[in-house]
């Protein structure tokens, strides 16, 4: 997916949670929702599409592979 198509999965969603690593970024898009630019930045790979997983739980998306980010907002 690219990054139009990406940025559209986000029209609705409250929380944007990204793991990096072990590291997890915290986005409130409902009240502070930064550039599109930064948030492509930390959403899309190095091939420009969506990384994976990527997985929306009613206003919450989740995007990239920590267990204990997965465990804590699907557990």
């Amino acid at each position: 997916m690219d990054a139009d198509g990406a940025l559209a999965l986000l029209a609705d969603v409250d929380d944007l949670y990204v793991a990096r690593g072990k590291k997890t970024l915290h986005f409130d898009l409902k009240s502070d929702r930064p550039a599109d630019e930064e948030i492509l930045a930390v959403i899309l790979g190095r091939s420009g599409t969506l990384r994976a997983p990527a997985i929306r739980k009613g206003s919450t998306f989740l995007v990239g592979y920590n267990d204990s980010l997965l465990e804590a907002r699907l557990g």
